[in-house]
């Protein structure tokens, strides 16, 4: 299995990971609480959460980080940052 992230779902990697951040922010955690919670280590998390990084990751982190949030994988997916979109 390839690890390039192709160029249209590069964007979308990235949006992910700028909401698991805001969401782990808005729930008062640390990356290394929400890692701990979501069975990952903090480097995996910073990487995801980083901007200008583009980190894959399986569902199985997916689903890890949305339990660990407390907040549906496909919510997860759907949520969308003010002026995130336009």
């Amino acid at each position: 299995m390839s690890k390039e992230v192709g160029f249209q779902n590069r964007d979308r990697f990235i949006e992910l990971g700028l909401t698991i951040a805001a969401l782990r922010k808005m729930q008062g955690m640390s990356q290394e609480q929400l890692a701990e919670k979501a069975k990952i280590s903090r480097s995996h998390l910073s990487s995801i959460e980083a901007p200008n990084i583009v980190r894959p990751f399986s569902l199985e982190v997916l689903y890890n980080i949305a339990d660990a949030l407390d907040i549906n994988p496909a919510d997860l997916l759907n949520a969308t940052l003010p002026s995130s979109r336009k």
